[in-house]
């Protein structure tokens, strides 16, 4: 009887330990955290505050779309709460917050963060307890390439490899007098953008004269604008984020500086532009030149009727009324929570967190309404980079001085 006693009471002892162990139930059908009978609960991290805030409305867009297609019954009866938390643009709050979010809130997946050094500094410990990464909001080409090593993780964006890759291949063509001047971003976002670009000119590489980096710290940059001017480049690159980047473009302005310029896709959109160009006074943004895959929704000459862009500015109306509709972030961010909720359906009635990175494996869409005509969301086996597809952009000027972006030329493939 005492041996009896003595097992009882060990295995009581096992029993409460576990039950400490795993997640409470409350109603869930599988064992993953995050999902009940009529929910799912997902979290991210941006930038709410701070130098890299222009950002926020990455998160705010796609929790706009959630609540858009939650009104219309959810995605198989569930409907999708989406908690983000401001990381301040800092990688180590990043990893805080996503392990708040995780350990504390139970989320079912890690959706939409925001940052190359930030997606890179949660990645091993997400992969390491098998939490979806889906769709980190980076263009890092880590993130589409290294799916075999972090089999928990997405992107979604095109590669900046591959972005500036196009930059270079388009000057070794049409700008054989190039003398190229770069300013970055100090870390591994920045140097990926000069690699491609590198790997794009390729024997041209050698027409880069000067790079300037800064740091995500920094609260002004005209000395490197400055320096980078005394190189008497004809070509100036800016790989920087939305602050950095109108600063740019206002003291090359000041400096009298009159380059070709190109400007990374994620500091492009057009309500910075406008910004940038200070009511049509800067002449130096006439001609700047990017890449495009979504649609633009300053742009109403393009997208008067179309309906993609009256669905977004449906659901900004309704559920981000004091939103900006012009910000080009916005409708990112609802691309990705568009692609999202079409993974989350593939995943079946009773979705885990295996089975959503098994469709996101599986993704081959030619309808999402926010991106450009021909831009397709597709990935396989071998494939983890949803969007390949861009178009060269430059931004126009007319004689009223208001200015747009104007796609040439063929969509490009971006190379991965």
């Amino acid at each position: 009887m005492r041996r009896t006693g003595v097992l009882i009471g060990v295995i009581g002892v096992f029993a409460a330990a576990l039950a400490l162990a795993l997640p409470a139930a409350h109603g869930r059908e599988t064992a993953d955290p995050g999902i009940t009978r009529t929910s799912i609960l997902i979290g991210g991290t941006t930038p709410l505050s701070g130098v890299a805030s222009a950002y926020a409305s990455v998160a705010r867009g796609a929790e706009a779309y959630f609540k858009y297609v939650n009104a219309r019954g959810g995605v198989n009866g569930r409907e999708i709460t989406y908690k983000y938390l401001d990381d301040q643009y800092n990688a180590s709050i990043t990893v805080q917050q996503t392990r708040q979010l995780v350990q504390q809130d139970q989320v079912f997946a890690i959706f939409n963060s925001l940052g190359t050094e930030h997606n890179l500094a949660i990645r091993d410990y997400l992969n390491s307890i098998r939490v979806p990464q889906i769709f980190a909001a980076t263009g890092a080409r880590t993130f589409g390439a290294d799916f075999r090593k972090y089999p928990w993780t997405i992107g979604y964006q095109p590669s900046y490899t591959g972005e500036t890759a196009i930059y270079g291949r388009w000057i070794q063509k049409n700008k054989k007098n190039a003398r190229i001047a770069i300013l970055y971003q100090n870390d591994d976002y920045g140097k990926e953008l000069i690699n491609g670009l590198r790997k794009g000119l390729g024997p041209m590489s050698s027409r880069i004269v000067m790079t300037q980096g800064y740091e995500v710290t920094a609260t002004d940059i005209q000395s490197q604008i400055a320096r980078l001017k005394t190189s008497r480049a004809n070509t100036f690159m800016i790989f920087a984020t939305p602050r950095y980047s109108i600063q740019s473009f206002i003291y090359a302005n000041r400096l009298g500086w009159k380059p070709r310029i190109f400007v990374n896709s994620v500091a492009s959109a057009s309500n910075l532009m406008e910004i940038a160009s200070d009511a049509g006074h800067n002449k130096r943004v006439n001609g700047t030149m990017s890449i495009q895959f979504l649609k633009d929704p300053t742009d109403s000459t393009r997208w008067a009727g179309d309906a993609g862009m009256k669905l977004y500015r449906q659901v900004m109306k309704k559920y981000l009324p004091r939103g900006n509709a012009n910000d080009v972030f916005h409708v990112y961010s609802m691309a990705s929570a568009f692609s999202f909720v079409e993974a989350l359906r593939k995943a079946g009635k009773n979705p885990t967190r295996s089975g959503v990175m098994a469709a996101l494996a599986k993704l081959d869409s030619k309808k999402n309404p926010f991106l450009i005509p021909g831009v397709t969301v597709k990935t396989g086996r071998a494939d983890r980079f949803p969007i390949e597809q861009v178009q060269l952009t430059r931004w126009t000027v007319n004689r009223k001085g208001d200015g747009r972006w104007v796609r040439f030329g063929p969509l490009q493939r971006v190379p991965s």
